[in-house]
């Protein structure tokens, strides 16, 4: 006796799979902008949460000179907002993206894998590192890579 099993036909499921929310880490620099614009394609495309992440460092030494440290980096993260709110308004009606804005304080690294981890990010963008000395003790984007806890797409 021979059983046959009829094998259901295979349609393509669009918009099912893929990420639900991709974290981009900006702090003003052109690379990292230039990921923002990425990821936000990306997120268009997937219809994801667009988890724009800035990492506002924590300078103890500027702090014990009596820098207003804080402060600086508040106006950091206000101005990122503003350029973050342009571009939306720019594309409004063309192209839309669901986005947020987080700010977490502490290294970029660090910052970057507690914000992954609580909004329970499916990938992260992040722009190529500027600075020439990341070259012989790694940047951000090597480092979260080799961590190998989400997808890590590293933009130019």
């Amino acid at each position: 006796m021979t059983e046959q099993h009829e094998q259901p036909a295979h349609t393509f499921e669009r918009g099912t799979d893929g990420p639900k929310v991709i974290v981009v880490g900006v702090d003003g620099s052109d690379s990292s902008m230039r990921a923002a614009a990425y990821a936000s394609g990306l997120a268009r495309r997937q219809h994801a949460l667009l988890a724009v992440v800035y990492v506002q460092p924590v300078l103890a030494a500027g702090a014990a000179l009596g820098v207003p440290v804080a402060e600086t980096t508040d106006e950091i993260a206000e101005d990122l907002v503003a350029q973050i709110r342009e571009a939306a308004e720019r594309v409004k009606g063309i192209f839309e993206v669901r986005w947020e804005f987080h700010t977490f304080r502490g290294d970029p690294y660090n910052g970057l894998v507690q914000a992954a981890d609580e909004l329970k990010a499916d990938a992260v963008v992040v722009g190529a590192s500027e600075q020439a000395g990341h070259r012989i003790i790694g940047s951000v984007a090597v480092r979260l890579v080799k961590a190998g806890r989400w997808p890590v797409t590293v933009v130019p």
